[in-house]
């Protein structure tokens, strides 16, 4: 087991250090006592340091223990020179003369916080487990719910996790449990809402053979099959109030029956529920039972929503791109301009939007970057200028003639060609042939075929009103093709 944390006094003079072990004693501190060339000993043999207090002189070896040791938060008290550790960032502050007990405490505190938010901590604690890694985010809401997870997952409590669907709280029933005792035993979840109510006992406790029509064996519950474990009830809001009754019963006794049978069966299960819905406005409307929910709400963690994080989107983002990748071999990148899109959405689905986004962005935009006019229309949140792309001559020409000549169906009877593209007559004699319309000063084809191009878009917009869709479909060219090359000749309707 685990040292305890607790503070090293230091100090050479034994009538003030007893003083101090006095006043630490009275307040319910562990301590221990040394003097300052048994520092890095005892540090080597109980390593579970709260903080160090240091007393009377601050020798050079002192200033070096406390420059080694940036993990640990230091106190002074009765110091006369500081000046060896006065630029060190884990010394906290000094303890009067006298011993002031608001004081003490309220640094004692800034120490037990010092511990509890350290960065390094953090990252070890979030690599304890794949799942952990869906927790992803360096906002203080997350922080929160990881510190909450860590102090409560060592303990038999049960927790209540409250929050929107689609914020994760089954991932963080599942690191409650990765990081638990119970580690070993199984974690079974159960969704309170997506089983009828006549069969949800039955489901829970299990049924005995002939306990009704259909029960043609015995057949255990989710109780039984978390014995040593932990049973994750979620959507518990959603449990008919006679089940309420019988749950009560388990959390109150730890025993239970099977429907149909007579024999007690003990429940060592660990207990953790979850809602989306506020559970104390159902107690006032009498769908909840009160006592049940006192039962369950030992523990409360909430599960923030994602606009109350968008900090997190980037980080968020980077991990169920990674995790989409490792499953389905294929990845998408965003753009900065994208992922601040993104921030600004509301984000009702949270997690579990964001998640679908990505996989809907992977199917159609796999392997490439993402800007925001890619995003789906809801989730364009800001005005980007859309590339558009410059092309060599040639393939301009090119696609000028093969727009120009599209549909040209060249089976049909003469009739058809009596007025060609140019407007020419073409005789019997000419159909043998090339028709010859080239001047013999000759022309210039590309602005030739332009100036055709541009004729062509104003006869069809006249006749369609200006209507882009109907005129695109007339020239047999796509809506945003038309748009394109009004765009390009600044045709407008005067």
């Amino acid at each position: 087991m685990q040292e305890q944390k607790h503070i090293l006094i230091v100090d050479n003079q034994s009538a003030r250090q007893e003083q101090l072990a006095t006043v630490l004693a009275f307040i319910g501190e562990h301590y221990y006592c040394c003097k300052a060339d048994e520092v890095e000993q005892h540090f080597k043999s109980h390593p579970n340091v709260l903080t160090v207090i240091l007393s009377g002189e601050v020798s050079e070896p002192l200033a070096e223990i406390v420059k080694a040791n940036p993990a640990c938060p230091f106190i002074t008290h009765d110091v006369v020179d500081k000046h060896p550790i006065i630029d060190r960032v884990n010394l906290l502050g000094d303890v009067t003369i006298p011993l002031n007990y608001a004081q003490l405490t309220e640094m004692i505190h800034h120490c037990h916080q010092y511990h509890n938010k350290m960065p390094n901590k953090r990252i070890k604690n979030a690599g304890n487990s794949m799942l952990f890694r869906s927790l992803v985010g360096a906002s203080n809401a997350m922080q929160q719910v990881r510190f909450l997870i860590e102090q409560v997952a060592s303990t038999q409590a049960n927790v209540l996790i409250l929050g929107e669907s689609g914020t994760g709280k089954e991932v963080v029933a599942r690191n409650i449990h990765n990081l638990s005792d119970r580690h070993k035993g199984p974690f079974v979840p159960v969704n309170c809402g997506a089983i009828p109510g006549e069969l949800l006992e039955s489901e829970l406790f299990g049924h005995e053979k002939g306990a009704f029509t259909g029960a043609i064996s015995t057949r255990k519950g989710r109780f039984e099959l978390a014995e040593g474990g932990t049973l994750f009830l979620d959507e518990i809001g959603d449990m008919p109030q006679p089940m309420q009754v019988k749950l009560l019963r388990v959390l109150q006794e730890r025993t239970f029956e099977r429907v149909g049978g007579a024999k007690s069966i003990k429940a060592d299960v660990r207990i953790i529920a979850a809602t989306h819905q506020h559970l104390e406005d159902m107690i006032k409307e009498n769908t909840f039972r009160e006592d049940l929910y006192y039962r369950l709400n030992v523990f409360p963690i909430e599960t923030p929503s994602l606009r109350e994080r968008k900090e997190d989107i980037p980080l968020l983002l980077k991990e169920l791109v990674t995790r989409f990748e490792h499953e389905q071999g294929k990845s998408v990148r965003f753009t900065e301009q994208a992922i601040a899109s993104l921030q600004e959405h509301p984000w009702m689905g949270n997690v579990r939007e964001l998640s679908n986004l990505i996989e809907r962005m992977i199917i159609m935009f796999g392997e490439q970057v993402v800007n925001v006019s890619e995003l789906p229309s809801k989730y364009r949140h800001i005005d980007v200028e859309e590339y558009q792309p410059q092309y060599p001559e040639e393939l301009q020409e090119r696609e000028a003639i093969n727009e120009l000549f599209a549909g040209f169906d060249y089976e049909d009877d003469d009739e058809k060609y009596n007025d060609n593209a140019f407007g020419t007559n073409i005789t019997d004699e000419a159909n043998t042939g090339m028709v010859d319309i080239l001047p013999n000063e000759g022309l210039n084809l590309k602005d030739y075929l332009a100036d055709l191009e541009v004729s062509m878009i104003n006869q069809a917009l006249e006749k369609n009103d200006w209507v882009v869709a109907r005129s695109a479909e007339l020239l047999g060219m796509r809506r945003t093709t038309l748009v394109e090359k009004m765009r390009k000749y600044n045709l407008q309707k005067s």
